[in-house]
């Protein structure tokens, strides 16, 4: 059973994962929470088992919505089981909640719990970071996500949005080895835009993923949210799996054993790749929780002290 504390001593916001006392987090919140004017707030991590019970989820919200100085909380890994097991117990849920059927943040308004699903924010704003403008009109490349879950939900509708008319992939490709996970995603794309071209491909080797990115053209972009590497040792793909050239690669991950990260730099220069990690898309996917919890604004000034201050204390750690 996850350890929850009996009651809050000072303002708290929870970090629900699997590992939570690994995460950068735990050392970086303190700093940004002198920046925003919080000094005094409080982060506690809450360790549960992947596909945990629905009583151990329900448990937790519970908690946080009955307990007064437990302002709310981010929720990374178990963001479609947390909200499978305890939606009824929130009084609101916003829209990106309802539509993925997913829970990344959980925050307090005038008495009442709510539920949101930040990736698709946080996921964006990471992406314009990372993706030049007009990319995808200038390039007829294509993206492979590897996995389904959450973060491929978010990052997927981000990029096939109506919104942006002609500035979509042509192709997407989606990989998993849960079938029902890939029938979660095609159903929410469908919504998103349903005359994107996008395939689902259920993987049970590296070599049928190996297979599937070769096939892609050059200025693509790849993606890991498996989440292997991070929590789980291994990545989606195999030490003979070939980048496309001139492409984008982004390993979600940012700590952990990332495997995918290296194997792409390995390629980096011979394929004349621009490897990420998953640093920018942390500080924004935290940042956007952290204004919604403590009801705060988040100017461009604030986001830079805060990007300055997380990656001076990274490196310095």
């Amino acid at each position: 059973m996850a350890s929850i504390p009996q009651v809050a001593t000072a303002p708290t916001m929870y970090f629900i994962g699997v590992t939570t006392t690994k995460s950068s987090i735990m050392r970086i919140f303190p700093e940004w929470m002198k920046v925003l004017g919080f000094p005094e707030a409080k982060l506690f991590g809450i360790d549960l088992p992947i596909h945990a019970t629905k009583e151990e989820y329900r448990a937790v919200v519970d908690f946080i919505k009955n307990d007064p100085l437990s302002l709310g909380a981010l929720v990374t890994t178990h963001k479609i089981d947390i909200y499978a097991a305890a939606k009824d117990l929130f009084d609101e849920l916003d829209e990106y909640a309802q539509m993925f059927g997913e829970l990344s943040c959980i925050s307090k308004r005038n008495g009442k719990l709510v539920g949101h699903a930040k990736d698709p924010i946080s996921s964006g704003l990471a992406l314009q970071r990372f993706i030049p403008s007009g990319y995808w009109q200038k390039h007829n490349g294509g993206v492979m996500l590897l996995g389904s879950g959450g973060s491929a939900i978010a990052i997927s509708s981000y990029l096939l949005s109506k919104d942006k008319g002609q500035e979509t992939p042509q192709r997407m490709i989606i990989t998993d080895l849960d079938m029902k996970r890939l029938e979660e995603i095609e159903h929410i794309l469908q919504d998103v835009n349903r005359k994107a071209n996008v395939e689902y491909h259920l993987v049970t080797s590296h070599e049928q993923t190996d297979e599937l990115l070769s096939s892609l053209p050059s200025n693509s972009l790849v993606i890991n949210a498996t989440g292997l590497g991070k929590d789980r040792k291994g990545s989606p793909i195999s030490d003979k799996a070939e980048f496309p050239r001139d492409s984008l690669v982004w390993e979600l991950n940012y700590r952990g054993e990332l495997d995918f990260l290296h194997q792409a730099e390995k390629q980096k220069q011979v394929k004349n790749l621009r490897v990420e990690d998953g640093w920018i898309y942390f500080i924004h996917g935290w940042t956007q929780v952290i204004s919604e919890v403590f009801d705060i604004q988040l100017t461009d000034k604030i986001m830079e002290e805060i990007e300055l201050t997380s990656t001076i204390k990274r490196w310095r750690d």
